[in-house]
């Protein structure tokens, strides 16, 4: 489906979140992922935090993710885990939720694990929440995608996220970034991620209401536009 905006390449690449988490990354790897970043004008580079050191040689901001991919890690891990991210030089943290939390409808043990991770770094610290929403989608359904979205809302969270693009249950969809835009509303943003690899997808996104695009594909999605 054609997109219902015109979008210049600069303004796309300005969304975007360059990622690199394969675990067999290397510092080499993440050195060419932050020159490809400078290159295409991306707004941050996002890696594991092991790399977080490594990235910081370059001139975008450095996303690292927490309790990636399961969020099946103590919340106190997850905490230390941002915390030393953002020693390292880490601005912004990509956490992952308990996500079988989420299933039982344990809306509180969410908002109490993003609040422990919130609460380890400074304000000023871009915290986005990963709630796996093709898992909740498929497993329980779209109001538990919408209770999620709240309690990280309330625990501090300055976006939602819908995905890994690690989990078999897929990544990103339209309905899911639809859904999590009704659910926070403009206090919070949404970033939508996981097998997003065409310009048509990631415009999809975009007009669903992200404002935020976690990509590895990125100079493929943005060729689409010139």
């Amino acid at each position: 489906m054609p997109s219902r905006h015109s979008y210049r390449r600069a303004d796309v690449a300005a969304l975007i979140d360059h990622t690199l988490l394969k675990p067999e990354a290397t510092e080499c790897d993440v050195a060419r992922l932050v020159e490809e970043a400078a290159e295409l004008g991306v707004y941050a580079v996002c890696v594991s935090p092991p790399m977080v050191t490594a990235a910081k040689t370059g001139q975008r901001p450095v996303a690292a993710v927490v309790g990636f991919p399961s969020g099946k890690h103590l919340s106190v891990i997850k905490a230390e885990e941002a915390r030393l991210a953002v020693a390292a030089g880490a601005a912004e943290i990509d956490m992952v939720i308990d996500i079988g939390a989420a299933v039982d409808g344990d809306f509180a043990a969410v908002e109490a694990d993003v609040a422990a991770v919130r609460a380890a770094i400074e304000p000023n610290i871009v915290l986005k929440v990963i709630l796996e929403s093709a898992a909740l989608l498929s497993i329980v359904g779209e109001q538990a995608l919408r209770s999620a979205c709240r309690a990280a809302a309330d625990a501090g969270a300055d976006f939602v996220k819908t995905s890994t693009g690690f989990h078999p249950a897929g990544g990103a969809s339209v309905r899911a970034v639809e859904l999590m835009v009704a659910a926070v509303g403009p206090a919070v943003e949404v970033k939508a991620s996981g097998g997003i690899r065409t310009t048509s997808d990631a415009l999809s996104m975009l007009d669903a209401g992200a404002t935020r695009l976690g990509l590895s594909g990125t100079r493929s999605v943005l060729d689409g536009l010139e």
